[in-house]
Parts: C-alpha cells; structure tokens; sequence
C-alpha cells in the first residue's frame, strides 16, 4: 500500500486565475462552442450529443477508504494533476456550489480538456456559480488518457480523478460522492434520494408534508419527486431536489443540485410526464445520448445510442420545482422498489425501515451495468456512492429516523405478481402518495407482519393482493424472508435488531 502522504491535495492543482493555460469560468455559450465540432443541434435549439462512454464505470472506481491504493492508483493522480499543470494543454476549469446548506454545502472544481467543454456545460447547468470562493473538491475528467477507464477517488483529500470516460455522469457523482461523505462527517447521512414538499388544506387549516424518495436511477424517482400530484391552488406540491440529499440529525433535507436535474429521457412522454417533457424539449436543455435525426428531431422514445439517454435540464423550467433545494423538515420516507412480492406500499416500523435501506431492493437499469437491464439487484441505500461501511450506513438511517420519528413506506412502481401480475401505474402511485400524504390510507398488519393497506381514496386496492398474483405466495414470501436475512448478515457491524427486522 502506497504512503498516504503521496496522494495529491486540493492545494497540488494550478490557481485558474493566474494560469495561462487554463480557461477559467467561461460562459455557457462558450462551453457549447468548445464542443461544436460534436453537436447536433436540436431543433428547438438545445444541443445534443453522443458520447463513446454511456453509464457510470462502478466496476473501474476505487477510493481509498474502502480499496487498497497501489502504485498504480496513485499513477492515475499523477496523470491528472500533471495534465492540468503543463502549459502545453489547453485546460478548462468550471467552478460550482454543490447544496445551500452551510453544514455541508461545498465548492466543486473541476478540471478537462476545452474541447470537451460538452461536458463541463451539462454539469454546470446542474449546480450553481461558486462565486470566487476555493474549492473544498476537485475533480479531473481526461476522456482521452486511457484506453479503458479508471476512476480514483481520495474522499478526505476531495480528489477525483476520471481517466478514460467522457461520459457527463463520471464529473456528477464525482462531486455528490464526496458530498455525501461530507454530509456523513457533519452527523447526518447523505442519500440518493429526491425530496418534494406536499401543501395540503383541510379542517384545521394549511399543513406542509415533507416527503423523501429513495431509488435508483431509472425506477421513477425523478417521475414521483416532481410529480405535482394533480392538486389544485391552494394545495400543491413541490420538488425541492431529484437526486442526492443530506438528511440531517435536525430533520432537515439538504439538497444538492440548484441549477438542474440530470433525468432519463427513454420513453419519456409529454402525456405521461408532461413537466418534465417540457424541460428537456426546452432550448435550455442539453441532451446526452438521445436519438436526434439530421434535422433535428428527437425521438425520445428510441434507444438509438443505448437505453441510458440522458437530458440535463433548468429547475426555472419547472412548474414543479420550488425556488429552494433544502426541505425544512421531512416527515415521510419511501423506498422505491420492483420487487414484484412487495404490495403497492406497506407502512414500516423503524427497524423494517432500516433493513429496507440496507436491502435496497430494486432492478438494474441502464445508469448502473446496461448489460443487466431488469435484473433483480441490491443496492444498499439504492445508493452506489456510498463510502465507508455499509452496516454503519444502516445504522446511522436507523438512529436518524428513529431520533425524527420519520414515517417510513416501500413503494412498488412496478408490478405486483409473478403470475398474472398487474401493473401498478403513476396514477395508482399518485393516489398513493397523496392519501399518504393526507393520513387517509386505512392500514392493517397483515399475517407477513407487513402494515398494508385496507384502503386508498381513488384506487381499487384490492386488485393489488400480492398473494392473488403469485402462486404458491406462503413459500415465496418465506424463501424472500430467509434470503433477505442471509443478505443482512453479511453487514457484520450492522446491529443485531435490523437484520431480525427482514420482512
């Protein structure tokens, strides 16, 4: 193991402002000409692009809390800050504000060729000007360093340096990583989650509802958090954020992203999704990996360059978003699933809530392996950024939710069954989320030990017997059980009383 005392720091890289080599802060329009020789321009006027590398290379990323770093690892360093520090390369430098909050907010720097200006132009559209301010993370993106990618993370340092990929998803999480990590040593925990704010009218008057979604990418996150939830002035609901937060031991969610979202745009419809359609059909937008013909037209709905296309879109051009990132208070958290033995939703105690959180149930889309689209998988935290132990990440969710006494849920957004199995739609969804989020569901425990619904204003609840869909339920939900404990058990420094809560 190579001596720590080696690896690069912030302090290593060239100040941008007194370099001559490098491009500092340019404009949008700038970052756009830089790429013009690889665009393809819309025709509403956003510009789109094909990258060779298209989802997150997980298998070719190390950091070193959890991995031994080599000589080999430190190399990749070296490669990144010489590169920024020789004269002879046209560098580019983008700087942006990373959340809002002063526990955890953080300066982001980040380091690429001027030529893949492409890529600093999505990703500054997501965050915020930094405003002079010094970095507390820099990231090195060199798409052309390697032939095969190799992705090393120093979390304490906040370095990351990206060789080999020039996919925009690489320079995103490079910097949410570290933001969760950040918000982990402040006494929260940072979550790939998305947060919205539910405002309801009834007898006793106006009442705000604070709801949070975890969920992998691809399984409805970004569709349920901007969801206005078909409410009418003077009830609505608002996104806050779409995809990493911090909850914090004072109930608060901090956001993350001010400037945008980074949504999949695959089947994306204008019925179905009218906001978000909107958005990314918006001169504003910047499209990634997205079928654009020659003359301009977008077919969102065909996997010409893969099924992982992207769309960074503005905040400002959502009806949905609100004009804030941090959520004040959350009261109720849900974990999206597509465990096809999981009901619609089910209510959970603390403990079951933590051992959802550990499980992460869900299936793998095209952001994680493309080569795995659909398959069952776990995630812990449906959150592939984490650093650290995993089992002290349980631990940490359940201290939380237990000290805020937050509600927590399991939420199937895709079918219930294995035999002759029912689709559970957005509409099924929203009418979930409001009685929810209103306390007009009608609960029972039911003989799984899971808290169920017996009742949901506007949908028929009863199709949704998830032992009416699978044959031979008591066996399968039993074989779940015992398959769901075995997994917690890996978890050795994960207490005791979450891996009895395998439901």
């Amino acid at each position: 193991m190579v001596d720590s005392t080696r690896w690069p720091t912030i302090d290593d890289f060239p100040d941008p402002e007194t370099a001559d080599h490098v491009t500092h802060n340019p404009s949008f329009s700038d970052l756009r000409d830089y790429s013009s020789h690889l665009e393809r321009t819309t025709d509403f006027g956003a510009p789109s692009y094909v990258s060779e590398y298209r989802s997150r290379s997980a298998d070719r990323t190390a950091n070193a809390v959890d991995d031994s770093f080599e000589e080999a690892d430190l190399a990749v360093f070296d490669r990144g800050l010489e590169w920024v520090s020789d004269p002879a390369n046209d560098v580019l430098c983008v700087d942006r504000v990373v959340g809002h909050h002063e526990d955890v907010s953080a300066v982001c720097r980040l380091f690429l060729p001027r030529e893949y200006g492409r890529i600093a132009l999505a990703w500054a559209k997501l965050l915020d000007p930094a405003e002079g301010a010094d970095p507390d993370f820099v990231t090195v993106q060199l798409p052309d360093a390697t032939d095969e990618p190799r992705i090393r993370i120093l979390p304490d340092a906040g370095v990351t340096t990206v060789l080999g990929s020039d996919y925009t998803g690489e320079a995103k999480k490079s910097f949410l990583r570290l933001y969760m990590y950040r918000a982990k040593q402040a006494g929260g925990l940072g979550l790939h989650a998305g947060s919205k704010r539910v405002t309801l009218e009834d007898s006793e008057g106006r009442q705000e509802v604070g709801q949070l979604f975890l969920g992998l990418s691809g399984t409805g996150k970004s569709t349920l958090t901007s969801h206005g939830l078909w409410l009418d002035d003077p009830e609505g609901a608002e996104m806050l954020q779409d995809d990493v937060c911090a909850l914090l031991p004072s109930g608060t969610v901090a956001g993350s992203e001010g400037g945008g979202l980074y949504i999949k745009t695959l089947g994306l419809d204008a019925d179905e999704q009218p906001e978000l359609h909107r958005a990314a059909t918006d001169e504003g937008a910047v499209l990634e990996n997205v079928a654009v013909d020659d003359d301009g037209t977008v077919r969102f709905e065909e996997p010409r360059y893969g099924r992982n296309a992207r769309a960074v879109i503005r905040r400002d051009h959502l009806d949905s978003s609100a004009d804030e990132i941090d959520l004040q208070r959350v009261d109720q958290v849900f974990f999206i699933t597509r465990n096809p033995l999981m009901p619609p939703i089910a209510k959970l105690t603390k403990t079951q809530a933590a051992a959802a959180f550990m499980l992460g149930e869900s299936v793998e889309t095209s952001a994680g392996d493309p080569s795995r689209i659909g398959e069952s998988i776990r995630v812990v935290g449906t959150n592939p950024f984490i650093v650290g132990s995993k089992g002290a990440e349980g631990n940490r969710f359940y201290d939380l939710i237990d000290d805020l006494d937050l509600d927590c849920f399991v939420i199937n957004t895709g079918v219930v069954g294995t035999d002759d199995p029912v689709d559970v739609g957005v509409a099924e969804t929203i009418a979930i989320l409001e009685g929810v989020a209103r306390g007009s569901v009608e609960w029972t425990t039911d003989h799984t030990g899971l808290t169920v619904p017996t009742s949901v204003p506007g949908m028929d609840i009863g199709r949704y017997t998830v032992a009416d869909h699978v044959n031979g339920f008591e066996g399968a939900h039993a074989d779940l059980r015992s398959e769901r404990r075995s997994y917690l058990e890996q978890f050795a420094d994960l207490d005791d009383e979450i891996v009895d809560a395998a439901y």
